[in-house]
């Protein structure tokens, strides 16, 4: 079995010759990977920042069709974002679950006069494929909702409806997707390896890319490796909002492609808003909704998201406090207890990398807001070769993958030495359709696999042991066996919240996490649920990963959310650098 090591990566990466090298670490990028890599493609990927660690660990963490779509008349991507949802639940079933959400219809004229409409609407949604999950809506009364919403002021409910969509881990989904492709399909994936120029050949085809190291004082025992040149017939462009600086690359001056759109989200404990399910919740006066999601079982919830143009560094979004007090007004206006600023123990800012005004009216509508514009994706092929897969969304992913790889290919033939170096298999149906990622087998299964393994023999609490398998899969047994008899490493790293040490710790021989932001940002999500908390727990897993890792923390959690909610931000959620 290939390697999933750094180091390793990067001497094939300055020595190997490839037939398709990606740009871009988040879900897009490692779609476009394992879509080349399964069709038996020599396969690269560089980011320059850590796997994920932009838009594609800050969204909404949904694996959804987008009921909102359908008042936009999108009915193709909500299809299309259903049919590629039931993939996901069958090729990924422990990293994608499915999540039922309540429509509230709250006591207003409004309200009252939108309830037929949303009935048609989730008839609508069901019909185009959301009761493949097996599950079709239904009504509420208000004791229902109520029950299922305990926040809420049942005296401001007139009924509701009960629907159902999935949930992911985007962060863990896209390493499982990076991961399945390195260890199963021989791909070579780096991540603070950033590209700095494109390679040409004599008759100006795209030839590779110039990278260089950009990881933040290298990893402890390891030489930082000099700017190398690595070599592919083709070069695919998935750096989601990044994609124009790689364009100019390529072609100085070029049309800007992308519209960049913020969201953010807010944290809360529990017992500050209280929901055994997920909710969709109207923002007044705002032609829009936001979602209230419980997260980790139970002990936290998340709010979002705003959707506002930015014109901002997308390196380092800010959740401004206009953002955050846009949100907190939205939940008071239909909880019982008013949340404040100070309830807020974390939060997040994403940049939507959303196809530019020109590009995205749909059947004749003008884009007037950000949240209007459409989340389908597009291929771009320039005139020296390079491919450009920009707009979409997580749920979509594999799909986009899908549709890059068509272009490519078709590039890939008319290169020099022709369809004949193409391995057998690259031109047949599209593998990724049916491809379980790894770790992927059915929950019970993994119980069973976890219980009758290492999780038996230490004693693991049952709670613990669905935490793992729910994160890892098939793998949950031999990350707990890396324990050996250390049992320490089976404290958890944050008292309250379900993740062990013995997790970072396979993050770093693992899953190539390079620092503690790595780890406590993206391989757990400790600083999206508690800042404070992640904070704090860098100095004690310093201890326990030794060298291993530079001890420093989180960047999120050196702006966390605060009582005095200062101006400039709340906090901005990951580690500066062009990634998606």
């Amino acid at each position: 079995m290939t390697q999933f090591d750094r180091s390793a990566a990067l001497e094939r990466l300055a020595s190997e010759e490839f037939d398709v090298l990606v740009i871009g670490g988040g879900i897009t990028g490692a779609g476009v990977a394992l879509e080349s890599a399964s069709r038996g493609l020599r396969t690269a990927l560089i980011e320059k920042a850590d796997f994920a660690s932009g838009t594609s660990s800050r969204s909404s963490k949904l694996v959804h069709g987008g009921l909102r779509y359908l008042q936009h008349g999108e009915l193709p991507l909500v299809y299309q974002a259903l049919h590629e949802r039931q993939r996901l639940l069958r090729n990924a079933p422990h990293l994608v679950h499915p999540l039922p959400f309540v429509v509230p219809v709250f006591r207003s004229k409004r309200q009252r006069t939108m309830s037929a409409a949303l009935a048609t609407g989730l008839w609508a949604y069901d019909l185009t494929g959301g009761f493949r999950i097996g599950r079709r809506h239904r009504a509420l009364e208000t004791g229902d909702v109520a029950d299922l919403l305990p926040a809420i002021d049942s005296e401001k409910v007139a009924k509701g409806f009960l629907y159902y969509d999935a949930r992911a881990d985007d962060a863990r989904l896209t390493l499982a997707v990076l991961r399945t492709a390195a260890l199963r399909y021989d791909a070579v994936a780096a991540n603070y390896l950033g590209a700095t120029g494109l390679l040409h050949r004599s008759n100006g085809r795209v030839a590779g890319a110039v990278a260089a190291d950009t990881q933040p004082g290298g990893t402890a025992g390891n030489k930082r490796p000099a700017t190398m040149e690595i070599r592919a017939r083709c070069v695919i462009n998935a750096t989601g909002v990044w994609v124009d600086d790689i364009q100019g690359m390529d072609k100085p001056g070029h049309s800007r492609t992308i519209t960049p759109a913020k969201g953010i989200h807010i944290t809360f404990p529990a017992a500050k808003l209280p929901v055994r399910n997920a909710a969709v919740l109207p923002v007044p006066n705002d032609a829009r909704s936001i979602f209230v999601i419980p997260w980790e079982g139970g002990s936290h919830v998340y709010v979002g998201t705003t959707d506002t143009e930015w014109s901002g560094s997308v390196d380092d979004p800010a959740c401004e406090r206009s953002d955050v007090e846009y949100l907190i007004a939205a939940v008071n206006r239909f909880v019982r207890t008013e949340l404040t600023p100070a309830d807020v123990t974390a939060s997040w800012a994403g940049v939507r990398p959303l196809l530019s005004r020109d590009d995205s009216t749909a059947s004749g509508r003008s884009a007037k807001r950000t949240a209007d514009l459409s989340r389908r994706h597009t291929v771009i092929v320039s005139e020296a070769g390079l491919v450009t897969v920009t707009g979409g969304k997580l749920t979509t992913y594999r799909r986009m993958a899908e549709d890059t790889l068509s272009c490519a290919v078709d590039l890939l033939r008319e290169s020099p030495g022709g369809p004949g170096v193409l391995p057998p298999g690259t031109l047949r149906r599209s593998p990724t359709r049916r491809l379980r990622l790894i770790g992927a087998a059915s929950l019970p299964a993994l119980d069973e696999l976890a219980k009758a393994g290492a999780a038996s023999r230490l004693g693991i609490d049952e709670n613990i042991l669905h935490h793992l398998t729910g994160r890892y899969g098939t793998e949950a047994g031999r990350l707990l066996s890396l324990a050996g008899d250390d049992d320490a490493l089976l404290e958890p790293i944050v008292e309250g919240l379900p993740y062990l040490r013995i997790e970072a710790k396979w993050a770093v021989s693992q899953e190539m996490a390079c620092t503690m932001d790595d780890i406590l940002t993206r391989r757990t999500r400790i600083a999206l649920l508690d800042a404070k908390a992640a904070e704090s727990a860098a100095t004690s897993l310093a201890g326990v990963l030794g060298n291993a890792i530079r001890p420093e923390a989180p960047v999120m959690a050196e702006q966390a959310a605060s009582p005095e909610l200062p101006d400039e931000d709340v906090s901005a959620g990951g580690t500066p650098g062009g990634r998606q």
